[in-house]
């Protein structure tokens, strides 16, 4: 768009602070939303499966390493399912 005018060119500046406006606002929104549900891989969880990983691969059996008290049987067997669709470039 060629402008032409000043007039045309204070009425593209007003477009344009119209949109930085809604822009604003919309990124506000964004930010200070909350994620629902817990953030899958986040450090926590990390920490836990690559002690898993360690674990496992050393030879433990998933009861051996749910008896050690860190993670629930059920967690172990997530984490072994994870395991291997790494393993097999599932994921």
């Amino acid at each position: 768009m060629v402008i032409k005018s000043l007039e045309e060119a204070l009425a593209k500046i007003e477009e344009l602070e119209k949109e930085i406006e809604n822009l604003k606002k919309e990124n506000e929104f964004l930010r200070n939303r909350k994620a629902g549900g817990r953030r899958k891989h986040d450090e926590t969880w990390s920490s836990s499966y690559n002690d898993f990983v360690i674990k496992y691969e050393s030879g433990k059996t998933i009861m051996d390493i749910v008896n050690e008290g860190q993670i629930s049987r059920r967690t172990a067997y997530r984490y072994l399912a994870y395991y291997k669709e790494i393993q097999n470039g599932s994921h």
